[in-house]
């Protein structure tokens, strides 16, 4: 058993959901981003989603490119992003998947980069645009290395694609919140999270949502019904209005602590 299964695994138990916080590796630097990984563990964060930077975040809304910009502006680079993981490994067990887009992962090579990546302690990649059919070079690399794919769904997903994610899934699948963009105000999170739940049952794999979840009372009520959940821009923008590299770190560690208290069941 993998560590993010482990994770789901121990958040049912405890009766809640598993938090999973995204990160934007170099962000403000790749040695701050080692910390801020450690605080939101510490903090209670049950994965940690670590985006791989990239210069054209289509899925992503403003705060998560503003991160790629930043980070790529320092000089972040995948190999950065797998230095993290591997500073991280010294101190923290705590599951990450890297999250990110596939020209990156094709640019690197995607059999070389499960191998590196797991030699670095990852323990999976969810990339947003390589469609489950398209995904069978780095699944299979990944899996050989004893790593999870993590899938997408959206809400406008049919039967078949749905099951077709399902299969493609080694661990949980990601349930997008909505069709835009993440960081996006408005979103119907309770429909959302009953739809969730319903495919995670029917389907029999956990079900994260993410994309507009900000707010410990967002994580509340999407807790009651998911898995997991999923926050990132709310993190990035922490970090972006943090003085310092410490108070970045400081701040990381109230919001986790505060989003990681709201996912209790009942």
């Amino acid at each position: 058993m993998g560590r993010i299964q482990e994770a789901f695994e121990r958040a049912e138990r405890e009766q809640r959901a598993a938090l999973i916080i995204y990160l934007c590796a170099g962000d403000p630097d790749l040695a701050t981003t080692v910390r801020l990984v450690c605080a939101a563990a510490d903090a209670g964060a049950d994965i940690i989603e670590l985006g791989m930077p990239f210069s054209d975040p289509t899925a992503d809304g403003e705060a998560i490119q503003k991160a790629s910009e930043r980070a790529l502006a320092k000089g972040a680079t995948m190999r950065g992003a797998l230095d993290v993981v591997a500073a991280v490994r010294k101190t923290h067990q705590v599951p990450v998947l890297l999250f990110g887009y596939y020209n990156p992962v094709l640019s690197y090579g995607e059999i070389k980069l499960a191998n590196d990546a797991a030699d670095a302690g990852a323990d999976g990649f969810l990339v947003v645009d390589l469609p489950p059919e398209e995904a069978g070079t780095l699944r299979d690399a990944s899996i050989a290395r004893g790593m999870d794919i993590v899938p997408l769904i959206a809400p406008t997903s049919d039967a078949e694609r749905v099951r077709l994610a399902a299969d493609t899934a080694t661990s949980f699948i990601y349930y997008v919140s909505m069709t835009g963009v993440t960081g996006a105000v408005g979103t119907d999170l309770a429909a959302a999270s009953k739809r969730a739940a319903e495919l995670s049952k029917s389907i029999g794999r956990p079900i994260a949502l993410g994309f507009g979840v900000s707010t410990p009372a967002d994580v509340q009520g999407v807790a009651q019904h998911v898995p997991g959940v999923v926050v990132g821009s709310a993190v990035v923008r922490a970090i972006a209005s943090a003085a310092t590299p410490d108070d970045a770190v400081s701040a990381v560690s109230k919001l986790v602590g505060s989003l990681a208290a709201a996912t209790k069941r009942g």
